[in-house]
C-alpha cells in the first residue's frame, strides 16, 4: 500500500493590485497552486489584465 504524503500544494487568488487602485471596474483574478513549504510568504506575480490590456502585478490574497 502505497504511504500518504500531506499535501504540500494549496490553491491560492491572485489579484491585480493596479486596477484595484485605478478605480477601473471589474476584478482580473487569477487561480494558481503553490508549495506553502517552500514559499510560506504571499507571492507576487505578474499576469495579463484583460481590462486594463497590460501586464501587471498581481498579489495573492487571503
Amino acid at each position: 500500500m502505497a504511504k500518504k504524503s500531506k499535501d504540500q500544494r494549496i490553491q491560492v487568488i491572485l489579484e491585480c493590485t493596479e486596477q484595484k487602485n485605478s478605480g477601473v471596474p471589474g476584478m482580473s483574478r487569477y487561480i494558481t497552486t503553490k508549495n506553502k513549504k517552500n514559499t510560506p510568504e504571499r507571492i507576487e506575480i505578474k499576469k495579463y489584465n484583460p481590462y486594463l490590456k497590460k501586464m501587471t502585478v498581481h498579489k495573492e490574497i487571503k
